[in-house]
């Protein structure tokens, strides 16, 4: 099994920045994405990245605020998170997926313990 370990989050000011890291311990490289989920939510796809960086997705609330990134040849990604909005408040969780880029849920199988983020 793959263990998934989060770093970052906290609190921010509305139009501020936060940085989240996360980083795997898969010995392949895995497709990684960053979820996040508020109370009374459902979990939703922030990011993903493929495997070797070059294709992303992301939610059409965050794009061209958040940016996914990955280190070559690694399981470690990062989530740069600029112009925060009060609506981004969430706990966000990375993930790990085996066989695709992909927003869907199911698709992840393994899943880091969240950092939480607020932004008033």
């Amino acid at each position: 099994h793959v263990q998934l370990v989060e770093s970052g989050g906290g609190s921010a000011q509305a139009g501020g920045s936060q940085r989240l890291s996360c980083s795997a311990s898969a010995d392949a490289l895995m497709y990684m994405a960053w979820f996040r989920q508020a109370p009374g939510q459902k979990r939703e796809a922030v990011a993903a990245i493929s495997t070797g960086g070059s294709s992303t997705m992301y939610l059409d609330s965050v794009k061209g605020r958040f940016t996914i990134s990955r280190e070559s040849g690694k399981n470690t990604v990062h989530l740069q998170m600029n112009s925060l909005k009060p609506e981004d408040t969430a706990m966000y969780y990375c993930a790990a997926a085996q066989y695709r880029c992909t927003v869907v849920v199911g698709d992840y199988i393994y899943w880091g313990q969240g950092t939480q983020v607020t932004v008033s």
